[in-house]
């Protein structure tokens, strides 16, 4: 009996490993498809984002950027799609919420590496050159006009660090203007420090302008706040384009832009308009931009995207 039993156990353990390497790795557990090294593999990367970057609006300078790595890393298969900022953080958010691959158009300082685990590609081949800068550049004049307007940028510098405060604040629902406020006077030693030297004036008219970005609603609003209460300016903030940014500060329009990316990401405006601005010196060093991806994405350089 005993020996019966043995080897009705035998046969059944037999059968169940035939079975098992009957599936030739064809079937997993929960039924699914497991294509082995003959049988084909996971779908790339590129399949599941259908070989689409998620950008920004098009006439920003890292849409050329990216447009130029497409080319540069030949990645033939790839879009880049337009759109804007905001609609990329939303598509960005979706996806990270159903843990679905996604790739985009990123820069820092940006709110969105505080809230989500983020990472850049690398880039071997440079094409989004090295660490830029974040300029304050101004309409010719405005030192003989606006001689305090002018010492104030003159001195203004800060970090990202310092930025994500606003951005964030802002990203979580807060006025533009309430966070800037609220940043200024939890921040009255660096606010002083721009202010060493600069006499108020009596409600003279300022402009500024700035692109639609987090980044740069967070630095003008801060200096429109810190303007308008510490130095009596009446100021009006200009929300436009990279393209009317330039031309405004150029053509005198506009007094001046904190918002002016170099030496890369606002090049070809740099190139055309620098004999009309003055460059009054980087308020932000060590910027970055790229393609960026969650980090539990399985892809380190943009080179893995072939």
């Amino acid at each position: 009996m005993k020996k019966q039993k043995f080897w009705l156990l035998l046969s059944l353990a037999a059968i169940l490993v035939l079975s098992a390497c009957g599936q030739g790795g064809n079937g997993g557990a929960d039924g699914t498809t497991d294509n082995g090294a003959d049988g084909g593999s996971a779908a790339s990367l590129g399949e599941q984002v259908k070989h689409e970057i998620i950008g920004i609006d098009p006439g920003a300078g890292i849409m050329k950027a990216t447009a130029a790595a497409i080319e540069e890393y030949g990645l033939t298969d790839w879009k880049l799609i337009e759109g804007s900022g905001a609609a990329m953080t939303a598509t960005l958010d979706k996806a990270i919420k159903n843990e679905d691959p996604i790739i985009i158009t990123g820069w820092t300082p940006h709110w969105m590496f505080a809230k989500y685990d983020l990472k850049y590609l690398e880039d071997p081949k440079k094409v989004y050159g090295e660490a830029e800068e974040i300029h304050t550049v101004a309409r010719l004049g405005l030192q003989e006009d606006h001689p305090e307007a002018y010492k104030f940028l003159s001195n203004f510098k800060w970090t990202s660090d310092d930025m994500g405060q606003i951005m964030t604040a802002i990203q979580e629902g807060q006025d533009p203007e309430a966070a800037a406020k609220e940043w200024a006077d939890s921040n009255a030693e660096k606010v002083d420090a721009w202010l060493e030297g600069v006499q108020p004036v009596d409600g003279k008219s300022f402009k500024f302008s700035y692109v639609a970005w987090d980044s740069e609603i967070a630095s003008t609003n801060l200096l429109k706040v810190i303007m308008e209460e510490k130095l009596g300016y009446k100021v009006e903030a200009l929300q436009v384009e990279a393209g009317p940014m330039w031309t405004g500060v150029a053509n005198g329009d506009v007094d001046a832009t904190v918002a002016a990316w170099l030496p890369l990401t606002h090049a070809d405006y740099w190139d055309k308009f620098k004999d009309q601005v003055e460059d009054l010196g980087a308020n932000m060093e060590g910027v970055k931009t790229g393609l960026v991806v969650p980090s539990y994405v399985e892809a380190n350089s943009i080179e893995d995207l072939k």
